[in-house]
């Protein structure tokens, strides 16, 4: 199944957090596979300010090179999906950011990948791996 993942999963394998070897084995799953993982380049704007914000602008870039290496197919946020994402974030208690992964994953009939438990909110809609 098609996965999209969520600015947390991509933060919790960057920080070695508990989840860390079950976002490990998607990327060695999608490396294998050659099926890049989607992740919108909102989300990925999250990580990389919280990266900015913790580490440093110098540090971020370091790490976004790396993140350049992942099986991680950005994907941008054009009017389909910020109007699915609108939808969410009128109708469900879920900040903006992540209502574009959870669009994503709807729109594409995926699943979505996180850590984050406000997705608990789109649970019915969305099919979710929790990490």
């Amino acid at each position: 199944m098609l996965k999209v993942l969520d600015a947390s999963a991509l933060l919790v394998y960057l920080e070695k957090e508990p989840s860390y070897e079950k976002v490990k084995e998607l990327f060695v799953h999608a490396s294998e596979t050659e099926k890049n993982i989607l992740m919108t380049a909102v989300n990925w704007g999250e990580v990389f300010y919280i990266l900015v914000r913790d580490y440093g602008l110098e540090k971020a870039e370091e790490i976004q090179k790396i993140i350049d290496t992942f099986p991680i197919e950005l994907v941008p946020a054009d009017y389909v999906l910020a109007k699915q994402a609108a939808l969410y974030k009128a109708r469900k208690k879920l900040p903006y950011a992540d209502c574009f992964s959870a669009a994503l994953a709807k729109l594409r009939k995926a699943e979505l990948v996180t850590c984050d438990k406000d997705f608990k909110a789109v649970e019915g809609e969305i099919k979710i791996a929790w990490v």
